[in-house]
């Protein structure tokens, strides 16, 4: 309770934040309630309407099919919301483990951090469409694949936590007074990576939005006819010159969403972060 007070405080306390937990919730209500948003069926097709520029019945214009854009945008809202969730969720869960166990564990150390520095190594989107290549086009394999290539940024993360912290006065203490091991991670360690993992999933949420847009608009991500943003701009690649909007839509979806969770990511790390706090505080101290 005491952590979503301060939260609820962080909110009331940055105008960032503010905006950015706005825009996100926005276009999560949105993913929500799609079916009552959307005017038309997504894969419903009107003849007649191929092509047709954005009106008041079809407020982003149509496909060559006739199918609504705009419908196809709102729904495929849903797919980017759930990619990103679940890639921010599974990437910390894994990343959150491994940098807790390499930083506490100074014997697991090098082996973690090699493997995840082995990761790393290769360009995220590669290692994301490799994976997906070799297990195959759908949502829950990038899902999995996105997953992966976030977890070695998260592990170090929490790794640069965990090693100074271990070495405090109070673990030290509770090691020296014959707690185990997982109850000092369980109540001195992990307590003080909450905020660091939630700001680093604000952005790792943002990442896996315009990573499966990517893998959609190259193939390899959600399958038509399920619409996503990726594969909405892709089909509409071909018809960019007679009809713009086509691919100028999803377009601006995804932006708007990444645009909000950076917002948020920012507003998040500003107001929780305490060196940040204080630099903050002193900039508007010379300032004043």
């Amino acid at each position: 309770m005491s952590f979503v007070r301060e939260f609820w405080k962080a909110i009331r306390r940055g105008r960032v934040l503010r905006y950015g937990v706005v825009l996100s919730l926005l276009m999560v209500l949105v993913a929500l309630l799609a079916p009552v948003i959307a005017n038309h069926s997504p894969t419903e097709m009107h003849r007649g309407q191929r092509l047709s520029a954005p009106s008041r019945t079809y407020f982003f214009g149509t496909d060559e099919y006739g199918r609504d854009i705009f419908s196809r945008v709102v729904y495929g809202s849903r797919v980017s919301v759930l990619v990103g969730l679940t890639v921010a969720v599974m990437a910390t869960l894994l990343g959150g483990a491994a940098g807790l166990v390499s930083g506490y564990f100074g014997r697991l150390d090098p082996y973690v951090m090699r493997l995840m520095d082995a990761m790393m190594a290769i360009p995220a989107i590669i290692l994301a469409m490799g994976i997906v290549a070799v297990l195959g086009p759908g949502m829950s394999n990038a899902m999995f694949a996105l997953a992966i290539v976030e977890t070695p940024l998260t592990a170090r993360l929490v790794r640069s936590v965990v090693l100074p912290m271990k070495e405090l006065d109070y673990v030290v203490a509770a090691r020296a007074a014959g707690c185990s091991q997982l109850r000092i991670l369980a109540r001195h360690i992990l307590p003080n990576c909450i905020s660091p993992l939630l700001i680093n999933g604000s952005f790792v949420f943002a990442v896996a939005v315009q990573a499966e847009a990517t893998l959609s608009f190259l193939g390899l991500g959600v399958s038509p006819p399920t619409p996503t943003w990726g594969n909405i701009a892709a089909e509409g690649l071909a018809f960019i010159r007679q009809a713009s909007w086509y691919v100028l839509m999803p377009g601006v979806a995804l932006a708007l969403m990444v645009f909000g969770l950076n917002m948020l990511g920012d507003g998040l790390r500003d107001e929780l972060d305490p060196k940040q706090r204080t630099r903050m505080r002193s900039r508007k101290a010379a300032g004043s």
